[in-house]
C-alpha cells in the first residue's frame, strides 16, 4: 500500500439522482417528494435560453422555501458552463441569496481543473461575505473528450470536489460516436461502449476520493435498459445513476442498494475474519472460499452503504 492516500472526502447517499429543469417549478416540487437520494435543479441544457433568468429565480426560490432536508434530499444545481454569459450570475445569484440550503454545485463540461477551481475560487470568495454556514461542494461532470483526457488532475486538484459525473450524451457527441441514443448500447459495437470512459473517471475518483455517479439514460420506456446499464456501471464500482424521469428512481435504487443476503454474507466475512485473528491466521473460509484483507475491505464497503441507507430512511 502507499504512504499517499487520499479518503473520501464526503461520504453522501448517492444511488438515485434526479434531475430537474429550473424552469418547472412543478416538478420541482414534486422532486422534494420522490424517493430519490440526490436532486439536481438544472440551469444548464434543460432549460431554454430564453428561461434561463427564470429558471435561476426559480431555483433560488425553491432552495430558500422548500425542506429538503426534511425530505431527507441532497440538493445540488448545474450550473451553466464556463463558457456562457450565464455562469458568472448563476454562482453568485444562488449562492448569495440560496447558499446556506445548497449541498453541491454541478459545473458542467469540465475540460482542465482550472474550470473547478474557478467557481470554487467565487464560492469562497461568497461564502466568506455571507457568512455561510457550510462548505459547499462541487461536483463534476466529465462530459468531453478533453475532461476524460485530463481526469485524474481534475479529481486530484480541487479542495472542494466531491464527485464526478459521467455525461454520455454530450460524451458521444463530442467524439462523434455513430449514436443518437442518450446511454444506451449500440447494436454494432460488440460490448458496452462507454465501459472504458466510465471505467477511468470511477478510478480516477476512486484514487482521489471522490464518489463516482453515472449519468442520463434517456429511453425512460426501457426499464430493463436502464437496469441493465445501472448494473454495469455498479459491477466497475459507481455509486449511483442520473433519473431523467421519475420511474428510473426506485430502478437506481435498487439497483444500488446491497440486498439482504449481500450485508449478511459481508457481515459473514467480517465475523470469520475476526475468529481466523484471533487464531493467528491472516486468511479463513467461509462457504468453501477462502478469504482475506481485501475480502474484508470489500464487505466493508457493503456494511457502510447499507447503514447509510438505514440511517436515510424515514427521513
Amino acid at each position: 500500500m502507499s504512504f499517499t492516500l487520499y479518503p473520501l472526502k464526503k461520504q453522501r447517499l448517492q444511488r438515485s439522482e434526479l434531475a430537474v429543469p429550473g424552469s418547472n417549478p412543478t416538478m420541482i416540487e414534486k422532486a422534494l417528494v420522490s424517493a430519490a437520494d440526490y436532486v439536481f435543479l438544472d440551469c444548464e441544457d434543460a432549460v431554454a435560453p430564453p428561461d434561463k433568468e427564470q429558471a435561476r429565480k426559480n431555483i433560488i426560490q425553491a432552495l430558500n422555501d422548500l425542506d429538503w432536508k426534511g425530505h431527507g434530499k441532497t440538493v445540488s444545481v448545474r450550473i451553466n458552463g464556463l463558457d456562457t454569459h450565464y455562469c458568472y450570475r448563476d454562482v453568485v445569484d444562488i449562492v448569495e441569496q440560496a447558499g446556506s440550503k445548497l449541498d453541491t454545485i454541478l459545473i458542467p463540461k469540465v475540460g482542465v481543473p482550472a474550470d473547478v477551481y474557478a467557481i470554487e475560487c467565487i464560492v469562497s470568495q461568497i461564502e466568506e461575505a455571507k457568512k455561510l454556514p457550510h462548505k459547499i461542494g462541487t461536483e463534476a461532470l466529465i462530459e468531453t473528450p478533453l475532461g476524460m483526457a485530463n481526469v485524474e488532475a481534475i479529481a486530484s486538484a480541487n479542495s472542494r470536489l466531491e464527485a464526478m459525473h459521467f455525461g454520455v450524451a454530450d460524451y458521444a457527441a463530442f467524439n462523434k460516436a455513430r449514436t443518437v441514443v442518450i446511454g444506451g448500447l449500440n447494436p454494432d459495437y460488440p460490448g458496452d461502449q462507454w465501459h472504458f470512459a466510465i471505467s477511468r473517471m470511477t478510478v480516477a475518483c476512486r484514487a482521489y476520493g471522490l464518489r463516482p455517479i453515472d449519468g442520463p439514460f434517456g429511453d425512460f420506456s426501457d426499464p430493463a435498459g436502464y437496469t441493465a446499464g445501472a448494473k454495469r456501471a455498479a459491477a466497475l464500482g459507481v455509486e449511483g445513476k442520473w433519473a431523467i424521469h421519475p420511474t428510473q428512481i426506485e430502478l437506481a435504487n435498487a439497483v444500488f442498494s446491497p440486498t439482504a443476503a449481500e450485508v449478511e454474507k459481508a457481515k459473514r466475512i467480517i465475523a470469520a475474519l475476526k475468529e481466523a485473528e484471533a487464531q493467528g491466521k491472516g486468511a479463513a473460509s467461509l462457504d468453501g472460499k477462502m478469504i482475506d484483507a481485501a475480502s474484508e475491505k470489500m464487505a466493508k464497503n457493503i456494511i457502510v452503504v447499507a447503514e447509510k441507507i438505514a440511517s436515510s430512511a424515514g427521513k
